[in-house]
């Protein structure tokens, strides 16, 4: 007897093969709950957790949740930064790293945006040290105009743009 998996659940098809297996020996008493198990876990277990240089499709926050933003200048010359309806522009000087409205993210559509002084394109990079926070690197280069704003949506999906 095998037992066929939805798509997103294919690594665990040997597994859950054997486990199907075991209830003809044991019985169902034990290894059907190893099977619920296994299918509840395997989303959580297949979710692997970026934390450096991640793209913006690898990092979802829990909408409504505080969320720590760092933004770490890493050109050589003065960026600004403005959390829109949040604050005033922050000019971060290079090397500076500064953290952003400690209530980020419990508003929705919350987005930053980011200037070069010099009208330099600019990179952002992603990071999430944390589960709940983002860590944005302002690198030089890009193609013009360049990466313009970090946008976090309704949903929790980080977006750059």
């Amino acid at each position: 007897m095998r037992l066929f998996l939805p798509k997103r659940l294919l690594p665990f098809q040997n597994l859950a093969n054997r486990l199907t297996a075991m209830t003809c020996l044991l019985g169902l008493g034990v290894a059907a709950p190893a099977v619920v198990l296994l299918v509840t876990m395997a989303p959580a277990t297949l979710a692997q957790r970026c934390t450096i240089n991640c793209s913006s499709r690898q990092i979802q926050f829990t909408p409504g949740e505080r969320i720590r933003i760092l933004i770490v200048n890493r050109t050589s010359s003065l960026v600004q930064v403005e959390q829109v309806y949040g604050t005033n522009p922050i000019a971060l000087l290079p090397s500076q790293e500064v953290e952003v409205d400690p209530n980020f993210g419990t508003r929705p559509n919350a987005s930053l945006i980011i200037w070069d002084e010099t009208h330099l394109p600019l990179r952002a990079v992603l990071f999430r040290p944390e589960i709940n926070t983002l860590r944005v690197e302002i690198l030089p280069g890009g193609r013009p105009p360049g990466d313009r704003s970090v946008y976090i949506e309704n949903d929790g999906k980080v977006r750059i743009f």
